[in-house]
């Protein structure tokens, strides 16, 4: 008894500390940040939200915060990778193709419209898949232990800690965006207390100091464009920025304006966020769109099926009614939102 009662003590105390203390900076040199796991929503320096995952299960979110429906009674990287054969049979998709405009076809009466050549509808559109079936791992390699929401897995780098979750994501698919189409200087991204991390600064060697409630630049290190560098700055953004922060850069928009890049997004802790990761028409003008995520703990980028039909991923926009329900998020009205990050 007296282990236990010492144990709660432990766990009490730690739990005090993150919420008084926050996150700690990453270190000057621009090394991994000091803490080492995270919840959905990352800490913001100033109310020191707890960044651990605090006890939270996938099938435990509240449908009011948005519900997870993740099935229970599954362990992690104990189950097999969920079948997308329903697709198949469907003629919907295609196992030998390699990316997403190559693995999932347009449903039948609706077309692609023609991307620009640099978009970030073409880069999704081009973007390199893993072999149909491949399951869903976390950053530890480990399998997800739900298989049965995804349709495809993207070849998005992930990092090591458990840090890119589902804004994280979606941060990250803008960033390496950017990054591949010469457009370095758009990438910059918020963190929950309002600082401003750009790209730019960090790769001519400015990092990043939080202390307490606030956050500054201190030029520390040289120029350094490197790959290497370019996941330290994605790390440092990824431990203070998360859907509360994308809110603030974002703004509703209505969803006969849906356009690839666009995403549902629900900020809080826990919040989530899904993107449209492709988007086709019909001849009336009616969009057919196809979401993809992230998720906790940290996890591949993988393309979602549609709960209401298995066999065929796309979202049809005659369907959509809120709550809107994706495979582990219901997310509520007013949810569907355009990001600022290519203004």
């Amino acid at each position: 008894m007296q282990r236990i009662v010492k144990a709660l003590i432990i766990l009490d105390v730690c739990f005090f500390l993150c919420i008084a203390g926050g996150c700690r900076a990453e270190n000057p040199e621009g090394g991994t940040p000091a803490k080492q796991e995270k919840s959905e929503e990352k800490a913001s320096p100033e109310q020191g939200e707890d960044k651990t995952s605090s006890g939270r299960e996938e099938d435990k979110m509240s449908s009011e915060q948005g519900e997870d429906k993740t099935s229970s009674g599954r362990e992690e990287g104990k189950e097999e990778p969920g079948p997308a054969d329903g697709a198949v049979a469907a003629g919907l998709t295609d196992p030998e193709g390699m990316t997403l405009e190559t693995r999932v076809k347009p449903p039948e009466g609706y077309a692609r419209a023609e991307a620009d050549k640099g978009s970030l509808c073409a880069f999704m559109r081009e973007y390199a898949l893993k072999e149909a079936g491949s399951p869903v791992l976390l950053y530890d390699g480990s399998r997800k232990g739900n298989q049965d929401a995804h349709q495809a897995v993207f070849a998005l780098p992930i990092e090591a800690e458990d840090l890119q979750q589902c804004a994280d994501s979606v941060m990250r698919v803008y960033a390496e965006y950017f990054r591949e189409t010469g457009q370095k200087e758009k990438i910059g991204f918020h963190f929950v207390n309002g600082f401003y991390a750009e790209y730019a600064r960090w790769r001519d060697g400015y990092r990043i100091r939080v202390d307490g409630s606030g956050a500054a630049w201190t030029k520390s290190a040289g120029y350094d464009d490197s790959d290497e560098n370019f996941r330290k700055y994605l790390r440092m953004v990824f431990s203070y920025a998360g859907t509360l922060s994308m809110e603030a850069e974002s703004e509703q928009i209505p969803l006969s304006d849906l356009a690839c890049g666009d995403v549902f997004l629900k900020g809080g802790n826990p919040g989530h966020v899904v993107l449209v990761a492709d988007v086709c028409e019909n001849e009336e003008g009616q969009k057919a769109f196809l979401l993809a995520q992230g998720y906790m703990p940290a996890q591949e980028f993988h393309l979602l099926k549609n709960p209401l039909h298995d066999e065929d991923p796309w979202y049809y926009e005659r369907e959509v009614e809120y709550p809107f329900v994706t495979p582990e998020y219901t997310f509520p009205e007013g949810s569907l939102k355009r990001l600022n990050y290519q203004r």
